[in-house]
């Protein structure tokens, strides 16, 4: 639920986790009645009105004085949602939870290395803990990565690639890091 990835999220050190950060902003930034089709989870919040805070609903319930609550409606939808699409429920861990959130911003940040758009891995570190509120303890992403082991992330990402598919796919660089047993940061 979206509470779960939040909780696990703010546990690692974030300030809050995805799904209180867009109640926060708004569900209903860059979307459109008009060509909303119900298709994801914030479509049909935003359709029932749910567009987080300024609403006291989105991915979660708000009382007067927005603090929030895991809401009920939202638990239905979801549960309602795997079932259409014929998705077996199964308990998720934390630290499945962690991966499946915290990889993939690695190896994104990988793919700027490649791309050229960061010079070095430790601008990337300055540009989320600064910028996006990443634990300072935890290094930065990319410093992560070398604590954790840059196999261990490949290794975590080839395994959920071959069950969730091409989203997970490992960059080219995090495979020559390992590949050359070298790290991320000097």
């Amino acid at each position: 639920m979206p509470w779960d990835v939040d909780r696990v999220l703010c546990d690692f050190g974030m300030p809050m986790g995805p799904y209180a950060m867009a109640d926060l902003a708004g569900l209903d930034i860059g979307w459109s009645r008009e060509s909303s089709r119900g298709e994801s989870l914030r479509d049909r919040l935003c359709e029932l009105d749910r567009r987080g805070q300024k609403t006291g609903a989105g991915f979660y319930d708000y009382d007067g004085k927005r603090n929030a609550r895991p809401s009920a409606l939202v638990e239905k939808i979801v549960l309602e949602s795997a079932a259409a699409h014929g998705i077996k429920r199964r308990p998720i861990c934390d630290a499945e939870i962690l991966e499946t959130c915290i990889y993939p911003m690695i190896n994104e940040g990988a793919k700027i290395l490649e791309e050229g758009i960061a010079a070095r891995a430790s601008d990337i570190d300055v540009v989320w803990v600064h910028g996006y509120g990443w634990p300072t303890y935890r290094g930065g992403p990319m410093f992560y990565a070398d604590t954790v082991g840059p196999a261990r992330v490949l290794a975590v990402l080839q395994e959920y690639e071959a069950k969730l598919g091409a989203a997970f796919e490992p960059a080219a660089l995090l495979r020559r890091i390992v590949g050359n047993n070298s790290r991320f940061t000097a």
